[in-house]
């Protein structure tokens, strides 16, 4: 297959590409900066600046993971503005490629599957959340539903879209996991505020593999949670990753001191959702890694 992936230099993409290059595909990457991303890719990935740059070359499937980091930056005005419109300008250039060779009577892509997030769902306390429970109303879900929407309209053009909500992605060299570990090391680690909210997870392996069976599963189409079964507070997490590294982590983070330092953004530390992965398992898709302790092990051995 032909593969085109967007955000395909990032955490996630990286690992994606070299799994799809593994298996023989061909991979197609949307990057801003092509020089940066090569260094970072398998040398046989096709590199081009747009979506649209691939009318020549139409792939028969879409990953879409580009955007933004979330976290990076201080929730400003002009910041929630780039997150929106990083995410919506990647999608809409897919959904503009799938116009165009439609319009020219080339072979559309037969699926879509496109990322989102845990926060579709906003603050949901300590209920369980599938596939089907209503959202919170803030601006982790508006972001995500906005999201969502525009990667839905490429089933226009007939491509099957699957939507990917993702917890906490873990791995070495990246992700989460990046910026915990080293005050966790040094046992200056501890819970984020009361440590009640939850904290879904998935291992970054496990999350590529969820993308390739959504990719060669024609019947799945529609939103799947994409975290672990067994999702933890960040109270459970905090111990189990001081326990994997043989630390205490007696350093609680006061909300207001989150609050303070990071405003309204604090509420991807403090709140969170007991996210199930529903959908996938009914699928029979199968998890290497189903608890936290499982997925610290394999990472930090």
């Amino acid at each position: 297959m032909r593969v085109l992936i967007t955000g395909g230099s990032g955490f996630v993409g990286q690992r994606l590409c070299q799994r799809l290059t593994e298996a023989g595909h061909r991979v197609q990457v949307v990057s801003r900066d092509p020089e940066s991303a090569r260094g970072r890719l398998p040398d046989t990935v096709d590199i081009r600046r747009s979506a649209l740059d691939f009318v020549d070359a139409p792939p028969d499937v879409l990953v879409n993971l580009a955007g933004e980091p979330i976290a990076a930056k201080r929730w400003s005005h002009d910041q929630k503005e780039k997150l929106i419109d990083s995410r919506l300008n990647a999608t809409r250039e897919l959904v503009g490629l799938c116009e165009q060779l439609q319009q020219t009577d080339t072979r559309v892509p037969r699926v879509m599957v496109s990322g989102s997030a845990m926060g579709y769902y906003g603050d949901q306390g300590d209920r369980e959340v599938t596939e089907e429970t209503p959202p919170h109303d803030e601006f982790a879900h508006r972001l995500c539903r906005r999201w969502e929407e525009a990667a839905l309209e490429a089933e226009a053009f007939g491509v099957r879209v699957a939507l990917l909500r993702t917890g906490l992605v873990l791995d070495q060299g990246g992700g989460s996991l990046a910026k915990m570990l080293p005050p966790f090391r040094l046992g200056l680690g501890g819970r984020f505020g009361s440590g009640r909210q939850y904290m879904p997870w998935i291992h970054r392996e496990d999350l590529v593999r969820a993308i390739l069976f959504l990719i060669e599963r024609d019947e799945l189409e529609g939103a799947f949670n994409g975290s672990a079964p067994h999702p933890v507070t960040n109270a459970e997490f905090t111990r189990a990753l001081a326990g994997q590294l043989k630390r205490p982590a007696i350093f609680p983070v006061p909300a207001i001191v989150l609050q303070t330092a990071f405003g309204e953004m604090a509420r991807l530390l403090l709140t969170g959702a007991d996210m199930r992965p529903g959908r996938l398992l009914e699928a029979g898709f199968e998890f290497r890694f189903e608890t936290l302790e499982e997925a610290l092990a394999d990472i930090l051995a």
